[in-house]
């Protein structure tokens, strides 16, 4: 979830005083005081004002439709991030003490909107230390049009898709990379979909949803041209975590991932070059499957890297995720896709290898939970073996991938970055500063050194699956400094884009409330049957997310 909007904006200075409502007692002159200054606050979105009005301490509560704020910290934080809202007037306030002292009350206001609409804001005031502050509040926005920050376009449906199939009934949130005939790719970027031309065809990869029933909800958002795992976009704002109110919502398939987990839609077509799946995947708690390298036509999808980019979906439970693979990567439901059933016939191996290298770059409290996980499924009715392996130096590889990775990207949209200086937010134009500095034999040297890495992880798999945290922990807050997560979080998943394998997360670890995803990766071809295999864990280990 997103943390919640207020529903006021600078300069939306309001006309007057709002009336009181007929069946009300007169509210307290302090009191009105007070809710007239904090309506000033807003209107000048004065943080320090407006941080002064909640009461301080672990206990003061602040909520929307997107979720509930649990303490001023949280509060505070969340302003920090809001941007501007829409302008509006309080059109009456009705008052209600709480207390015998008078020393409680509660304020329920109506605001109208410039713009249309109306809204409903609810606050618990209290007098601490002869001053009134709020311990409580609760807005109720207009009804939006749309959430810009999830959706590009958005329809009921967008897309109509075949009437009968084994997809009816499913809607589908297509993250802005893919082709869509009459439409536009954006790449989430403004400059880039005003000079973009209709695309002539659909991708293959949303084709084959549609045949098989299920129906567009509409065109999601991404992360600058997919260059970013974290979910924010400068540009259109930050997608809600549907999972955990004020985090990040992972990326670059955020729009995806958080319309699928708010329940926008069913399905997430998303992309994964080095997590793009997977870390909103864990980060939402969904399910999400990176597929193997080159198993999906990537034709109609806008590249970032070829040697890594891979085509996956995003669903809120393993049986959703088991049918989409089932016809996407079978004979009948691909128009391109081959050599699929053959290795996804044969159930994987119920043997599990944790790599020691990859465990490493974990939270404490992720790892507690991982190894709970373990023991649990140890001391279950179906208990698989688990071995630890060495999966290599992580370092070396991901200065390797990120070298290649660079490369491949400043070859792709280099042109256009230099054509269009400063269209791209600061940290997506910082990555690409560095790839544009990479030399040719920076990338044959990298490319070689990819090579055993990539041998050793295909080894691995041969006859196990991997098994490890997806991320190294909970989703960060939206205000922290992601820069050593970003690190840490690429070291585990760039090894499967390395070896091209196919990769699954699995919502089964909860890390002080908020989900973490436990990954597995198995042999190249194996996609179907690691779903399977996904799902069986799942119900082993009693979650009940299986199913």
């Amino acid at each position: 979830m997103t943390p919640p909007t207020e529903t006021a904006a600078a300069g939306s200075v309001p006309t007057g005083p709002a009336p009181e409502a007929p069946d009300t007692a007169p509210i307290p002159a302090d009191l009105r005081a007070a809710f007239d200054a904090y309506e000033r606050a807003i209107v000048a979105n004065d943080l320090d004002a407006l941080d002064a009005f909640f009461a301080p301490g672990p206990d003061t509560l602040r909520g929307d439709p997107a979720g509930l704020l649990v303490g001023h910290d949280a509060i505070s934080g969340f302003r920090s991030l809001r941007g501007g809202v829409p302008p509006r007037d309080i059109a009456e306030i009705h008052y209600r003490p709480l207390s015998a002292d008078g020393d409680v009350a509660l304020l329920m206001s109506v605001s109208r909107f410039r713009g249309g609409g109306r809204g409903l804001q609810t606050q618990v005031w209290q007098r601490l230390d002869g001053r009134w502050l709020i311990t409580a509040a609760h807005v109720a926005p207009r009804t939006p049009p749309l959430d810009r920050t999830i959706w590009r376009g958005v329809g009921d449906p967008f897309q109509q898709g075949a009437w009968e199939g084994p997809l009816a009934g499913l809607t589908v949130a297509v993250k802005d990379l893919f082709a869509i005939a009459g439409f536009r790719i954006g790449a989430g970027n403004p400059t880039y979909l005003e000079q973009a031309r209709p695309e002539k065809a659909t991708a293959p990869a949303v084709a084959d949803l549609l045949r098989a029933g299920a129906s567009l909800r509409g065109i999601a958002r991404t992360d600058e041209f997919a260059y970013s795992i974290a979910g924010d976009n400068v540009h259109y704002g930050t997608p809600p975590n549907g999972a955990v109110v004020g985090a990040l919502p992972g990326g670059s398939s955020s729009g995806p991932a958080s319309a699928v987990a708010l329940g926008h839609a069913d399905i997430g077509l998303a992309t994964d070059t080095a997590g793009s799946i997977r870390v909103p995947a864990s980060y939402q708690g969904l399910w999400g499957l990176r597929t193997t390298h080159d198993l999906v036509p990537r034709q109609g999808m806008l590249p970032l890297a070829q040697s890594f980019d891979t085509i996956g979906w995003l669903t809120r439970d393993g049986e959703t995720l088991q049918r989409v693979a089932d016809w996407c990567l079978s004979y009948d439901g691909s128009s391109s896709t081959e050599n699929v059933q053959g290795a996804s016939r044969e159930d994987l191996p119920w043997r599990f290898l944790v790599p020691e290298e990859i465990l490493a770059c974990v939270e404490p409290a992720t790892r507690e939970a991982f190894s709970r996980l373990l023991a649990g499924l140890s001391a279950s009715d179906d208990p698989p073996p688990f071995r630890a392996v060495s999966s290599g130096d992580l370092d070396a590889a991901f200065t390797a991938f990120r070298t290649v990775q660079g490369a491949e990207a400043w070859r792709n949209d280099g042109e256009w970055l230099r054509a269009h200086p400063g269209a791209v937010g600061p940290a997506v134009a910082e990555r690409f500063d560095i790839a544009s500095r990479i030399t040719a034999a920076d990338e044959v040297a990298a490319r070689k050194d990819l090579e055993p890495i990539a041998a050793h992880l295909a080894e691995l798999v041969d006859g196990a699956v991997l098994i490890f945290p997806t991320v190294p922990g909970p989703a960060p807050q939206r205000t922290a400094d992601v820069d050593a997560v970003r690190a840490a979080t690429l070291r585990m998943t760039a090894p499967a884009a390395i070896a091209g394998l196919p990769a699954v997360s699995v919502p089964l670890l909860t890390v002080d409330g908020a989900p973490v995803g436990v990954c597995l990766v198995a042999r190249a071809g194996s996609d179907i049957a690691l779903v399977r295999l996904a799902r069986r864990l799942a119900e082993s280990a009693g979650t009940g997310v299986g199913r």
